[in-house]
């Protein structure tokens, strides 16, 4: 019998023999569905949902944070300097100013739990250049820090979003494992950021800038800025009341002076000694009120007018032109080449240098530009040796000039040293320099008379305890030997102060007679 017809057999009977095993136990007769152990309940209860919060908010704050380490701060350019801006966490806020190697100095400016952190990084010589070059943008470099401020401003807002929210997300992540509460991280540090803006913005004191907290070398400024503070805010009255000043005190004196009994003759040449304005505005209404109140035939400014020379700086020389009598300018270490060609350019100016010499009121007067500019750290100073050559050319310049039978009655340098070295070759010399008034005679007979500082040393005036005070002299000659008759002292009070008075002086070898009193109409008021 053959096999073959029993393999299906043998294979259904298999496959039979296989169906009890692939049932569920439970349809199986005789048997029970073993029941499993139940879980062993792990001691204490689960976390409650404010700790589970709690958790997620630390974790978008910390990584919030290290998304803003990471990120670092935004490259802004404003006006002519480059600045780095970031935001950091803060419990208070504010702002804080990173001047290097100066020091720092913190704003009151917002109340918020982020702070902005501002970093001074260089001066851009290409847009500073611009500036010296077309000194019209002046005018508008306020609005273009502004804008740049906005734009640096905007572009870290962005970058800050970017930051909380990409580093809270990937720290959600690493913790949780879950997308979904990666996310929740995110969300919650982009809340909490512009919850923050919202209240910078809200509580935002822009006169926060007006009373900064110093740090460093810096630490030493607060009462230079605060009088310099008070100088701008009131600075118009007090320039319009020192001059309303200097006029009346002249008609007081003019009245009831008791000084020595000097009356020059009514064709004497009256000359205004200034020096060292430093870029105080308000000399120009001195200097004008002591034109009209003196009567004076020219005006000799031995430099310094201004602080660092700048071509910025020219568009303060032009009220030169109306001051109300010729004017006679020496550089000094403060002005450079830049400003002696723009004032060059100006009426009613005579610029000396080189040893040239002006006719003026019928004084022949001869100068030398001071052979040091020092504010360019660039160049190293060098010194009196410098001063001492500047002041041989000088005095050789005034030999020649009386060889020529043109002899020189006044001599003008900036610095003492300089104008030392005329000593025997003209009657008079005057200098500046040194911000304080002396006179003296000379071994070999000629008057150096050095001038304080017109303008009251500028703005650093206020750098001491007390303000450096204004000066000027009003110099007395005699019409036919060009001879120093007397002279008055005027001494102003510094920045801030409105205190004056006028001093006479006689040289040695004038005898006295009656008092030398200004021209100027009887004091009515």
């Amino acid at each position: 019998m053959s096999r073959e017809p029993l393999r299906p057999s043998r294979a259904f009977a298999r496959r039979a023999a296989a169906v009890p095993r692939s049932l569920p136990r439970r349809l199986l007769p005789g048997r029970r569905r073993a029941r499993r152990p139940a879980p062993a309940v792990l001691p204490g209860r689960p976390p409650r949902p404010w700790v589970r919060a709690l958790a997620l908010t630390a974790v978008t704050l910390l990584g919030a944070w290290l998304g803003l380490l990471a990120v670092g701060g935004v490259k802004a350019p404003v006006g002519p300097v480059d600045t780095t801006m970031a935001l950091r966490p803060s419990v208070s806020g504010g702002t804080e100013i990173d001047v290097p190697p100066l020091g720092a100095l913190e704003l009151d400016s917002h109340i918020a739990p982020v702070r902005l952190d501002v970093g001074i990084d260089q001066l851009d010589p290409e847009r500073a250049q611009a500036l010296v070059d077309h000194p019209e943008r002046i005018s508008g470099l306020e609005g273009q820090i502004t804008r740049d401020v906005q734009s640096g401003a905007r572009d870290l807002a962005v970058r800050s979003c970017v930051a909380v929210v990409t580093g809270a997300t990937a720290l959600g992540l690493a913790v949780y494992r879950r997308p979904r509460r990666a996310l929740a991280a995110g969300g919650l540090a982009l809340a909490l950021l512009a919850a923050s803006g919202a209240t910078a913005y809200a509580t935002w004191n822009p006169k926060s800038v007006l009373e900064p907290k110093f740090s460093g070398l810096l630490a030493g400024a607060p009462s230079v800025v605060g009088n310099a503070r008070s100088i701008v805010t009131e600075f118009d009255v007090y320039q319009q009341e020192l001059a309303r000043l200097v006029t009346n005190v002249t008609k007081l004196y003019d009245a009831t002076s008791t000084l020595p009994t000097y009356r020059p003759d009514p064709n004497t040449v009256r000359v205004l000694h200034v020096s060292d304005i430093h870029l105080n505005p308000a000399a120009w209404h001195i200097i004008t009120s002591l034109v009209e109140q003196y009567e004076i035939d020219v005006i000799i400014d031995t430099g310094d007018t201004m602080d660092h020379g700048t071509a910025a700086e020219n568009g303060f020389l032009d009220p030169v032109e109306d001051l109300g009598a010729p004017y006679v300018w020496v550089r000094g270490n403060h002005d450079s080449e830049t400003t002696q060609k723009y004032l060059e350019e100006l009426e009613n100016t005579h610029v000396l240098d080189d040893g040239e010499t002006v006719t003026v009121g019928g004084l022949r007067i001869a100068g030398i530009g001071d052979p040091q500019f020092t504010p360019d750290r660039s160049v190293v100073a060098q010194g009196d040796p410098a001063e001492r050559a500047a002041g041989r050319e000088l005095a050789a310049a005034i030999r020649e000039s009386a060889a020529g039978g043109r002899p020189v009655h006044i001599a003008a340098a900036h610095n003492p040293v300089a104008a030392e070295q005329t000593d025997g070759d003209v009657p008079l010399a005057l200098a500046g320099h040194v911000h304080r008034r002396e006179t003296k005679v000379l071994e070999d007979g000629t008057r150096l008379m050095i001038e304080g500082s017109t303008g009251g040393g500028g703005l650093r005036a206020v750098e001491g305890d007390e303000p450096q005070k204004v000066m000027a002299s009003v110099l007395y000659l005699d019409q036919e030997t060009k001879r120093l008759q007397a002279w008055d002292e005027i001494t102003l009070g510094g920045l801030g102060t409105t205190t004056a008075e006028v001093s006479r002086r006689l040289p040695d070898d004038v005898e006295p007679g009656s008092s030398p009193s200004p021209t100027a109409p009887s004091p009515a008021d």
